[in-house]
């Protein structure tokens, strides 16, 4: 489509008629075809990734935990559901991610794998050449693999990491064999500035992105005119965070109402109804979470309007638990205070049982990044959109992660 941007009603109205197999240029779509073949083989449906011209499934595993390096079961049954896509990173699981897929890449053979890995650097003294020599020094070798099917620069927060000295970096990746495509992945707050600037370098430059998307940014009318530059330049694009999670959603789930999902798979089915999103990736961590999504994703059934109308009910009830990133708003005031790190950590904690790894993430914060104390957050608190009780939220991460 073009640039024109749109509403939650709009995006609806698309997720209606992509779900009845109509195109949005009025021919007939390829998804709905895609669909039914992939329901006779009762598989992960699975779309082309931007320009690249490569089939991927929707539904992408999570890799961030640790595996069985015998026989891991998480990894066997996404493959046998058709997640033949893993997205995993160097710091993943302290190192350990990548060590404990290698023998399952050689247990099902590595050409019937996809492999994606990322690397997290500081963006404001990263150079090029970190990049590179971390993915020939470390990322290969710990997968015992030659190449890597999709390079992203992890999490970057700076539009300098997409400068050409960046580009060329990964395009000599590309060029000497190590990976065949390249991209990053990003969740502050200045994603739309880094995807219309991803959207200016074209495809090629930028094979594919991973970026935060969910229910409750169906309204953001900067992020639709950024989706919609990169998919108009031919970017593949994977959304992540795609659940949203808040402490609530245990309670939530009593009351969600549908006949057809649970309200996680909603929250999925809510991102594969946009249909410029190629694949949406998932951390799921045993058996019964890979049978719940792939369920969802093999599902014809679409989101019914009520159920679209109850997740975005939840996305404004629970918008003051929910971190968007946008740490240049709030730490602007607050003198230089880590709050969007902090309260990531307490997500990981509150919402993916992830206690342990949030302990030692918010150990690393140095003392003055913790120094919560000393910090009036009413003009910060001010500054934030989704209106979070910062000083509560801090006082509740200090408790339960100091």
């Amino acid at each position: 489509m073009s640039g024109e941007t749109f509403g939650r009603r709009d995006l609806l109205k698309r997720a209606a008629a992509v779900g009845a197999g109509v195109a949005l240029s009025g021919g007939t779509a390829n998804a709905a075809e895609a669909l039914k073949i992939a329901q006779a083989a009762n598989t992960i449906p699975r779309k082309k990734l931007g320009a690249t011209g490569q089939d991927v499934p929707i539904l992408l595993l999570g890799c961030s935990q640790k595996f069985d390096p015998v026989y891991d079961k998480v990894l066997h049954r996404s493959f046998d559901e058709g997640m033949n896509y893993i997205d995993t990173a160097q710091a993943y699981a302290g190192g350990q991610s990548h060590k404990t897929i290698a023998p399952f890449l050689e247990q099902v053979g590595r050409k019937n794998v996809w492999v994606t890995s990322k690397i997290m650097l500081n963006g404001k003294t990263c150079k090029p050449e970190m990049y590179s020599a971390r993915v020939e020094d470390t990322v290969l070798r710990d997968l015992k693999t030659n190449y890597l099917d999709m390079f992203f620069m992890h999490s970057i927060d700076d539009l300098r990491q997409l400068g050409p000295e960046f580009i060329q970096m990964g395009d000599g990746l590309k060029k000497s064999g190590k990976i065949k495509y390249f991209g990053f992945s990003c969740h502050q707050g200045n994603v739309v500035e880094l995807m219309n600037k991803a959207a200016e370098l074209g495809a090629g430059a930028i094979d594919a992105i991973q970026f935060r998307y969910n229910f409750s940014m169906y309204g953001d009318t900067e992020l639709n005119k950024a989706i919609d530059a990169c998919k108009k330049a031919g970017i593949g694009l994977i959304a992540m965070k795609t659940q949203a999670s808040v402490p609530q959603d245990s309670e939530k789930v009593k009351t969600f109402q549908s006949k057809s999902f649970t309200l996680p798979q909603a929250k999925l089915k809510a991102v594969w109804a946009d249909d410029r999103i190629d694949a949406a990736v998932s951390e799921m961590t045993n058996v019964q979470m890979i049978k719940e999504n792939g369920d969802a994703a093999k599902s014809a059934t679409t989101l019914s309007m009520d159920e679209f109308h109850q997740l975005n009910r939840y996305a404004a009830q629970t918008a003051s638990h929910r971190c968007n990133g946008c740490s240049h708003l709030c730490e602007a005031h607050a003198g230089g205070a880590k709050i969007a790190e902090t309260l990531r950590y307490l997500m990981y904690a509150e919402c993916y049982g992830k206690v342990g790894r949030a302990r030692e993430l918010y150990a690393a914060l140095s003392e003055e990044d913790r120094a919560f104390g000393r910090v009036d957050f009413a003009r910060a608190g001010q500054a934030c959109p989704q209106k979070i009780d910062l000083s509560r939220r801090l006082a509740d991460a200090k408790m339960l992660l100091a």
